[in-house]
């Protein structure tokens, strides 16, 4: 038994972290508590020895949003632990809670991070590493296209690969063709239809396909993930020489010949100076989606039409 300190907000990481670590404790006894529902004294009832001194796994969720007398309550356990409960404690990241992290680190604890998977690679090589763990392999492109159809969402991700595994003939490398007769749909759906004609500079049809999309269901969230995605593929093509192939250009890129071609298109009607313009006003729009606008579509609308008028004022 022990003491384990799972950091990062990644939900879906830290609930195979402590999965896992539960596995490990088949006959305990399990309790699991979350911040904003734990009132004072209840970790401490939880902590107290049992009278038959049988193996207990507490996990506690979110423990930078204890209050300050239940963060003490920890570290009074912390000074005198008990070998037949294991404690997982998460904390989701930030600074609050800080002094209580520090704390559980002097215990030794078995540490698990798990941050927010953010960059594009980074999802592609979760991607890859979840067809691995299933025991399947998919090519670079085609996980690739997966994140481009799913965006943000690792649970969803995760979900997408588990249901490719099981439904595309075993012993068949998974490529770009079989995740296209999958996701093909939501990757229209998503927001890539309203990308390409906002990057294109035509505000009116960005306009439509963006109300079309809200209306069918589709989360801002995802559409704010593939105008994002665009602008970093034409970020990353504008740097490259026009002089080399994109053949020649798409392993160094990390992007498929067709992307790159179609980024050099779009890129006709961009500088730096609007590029900039424009990531910052994404930024912006993810910013209101996730919580500072009480209209995501009105957000998005602005964002959209701020886009496309940078690059039609060249």
């Amino acid at each position: 038994m022990g003491i384990v300190l799972i950091q990062g907000g990644e939900s879906l990481l830290a609930d195979r972290a402590i999965a896992a670590e539960i596995a490990k404790h088949p006959t305990a006894e399990c309790t699991y508590l979350d911040a904003d529902e734990i009132e004072l004294g209840k970790i401490t009832d939880s902590l107290a020895p049992s009278l038959f001194g049988e193996d207990r796994v507490l996990v506690i969720r979110g423990i930078q949003d204890l209050a300050s007398e239940i963060q003490d309550e920890i570290a009074g356990y912390l000074a005198a632990t008990d070998e037949a409960v294991t404690l997982i404690l998460w904390h989701k990241g930030g600074v609050k809670g800080k002094a209580l992290v520090e704390k559980i680190k002097k215990c030794d604890p078995a540490i698990f991070l798990c941050e927010p998977v953010k960059k594009e690679a980074d999802k592609e090589q979760f991607v890859a590493h979840e067809f691995s763990r299933l025991g399947r392999k998919i090519s670079s492109a085609a996980a690739a296209d997966l994140v481009s159809a799913l965006g943000n969402d690792l649970r969803e991700l995760a979900s997408a690969c588990s249901q490719l595994a099981s439904d595309v003939a075993t012993g068949k490398t998974i490529d770009s063709a079989e995740v296209a007769r999958y996701y093909q749909g939501r990757i229209e759906t998503t927001g890539f239809e309203v990308a390409d004609a906002t990057l294109d500079g035509k505000t009116e049809v960005a306009l439509v396909a963006l109300r079309q999309a809200l209306a069918t269901g589709v989360d801002p969230v995802l559409v704010i993930s593939a105008i994002a995605s665009s602008l970093r593929t034409l970020a990353k093509v504008s740097g490259a020489s026009r002089g080399m192939k994109s053949f020649d250009l798409a392993s160094s890129l990390g992007l498929p010949p067709w992307q790159i071609d179609k980024a050099r298109r779009q890129l006709a009607g961009w500088n730096p100076s609007t590029l900039a313009e424009a990531v910052i006003s994404i930024a912006q729009a993810d910013a209101d989606i996730k919580g500072a606008a009480a209209d995501p579509g009105y957000a998005l609308e602005r964002s959209i039409i701020k886009i496309t008028s940078a690059r039609t004022a060249l």
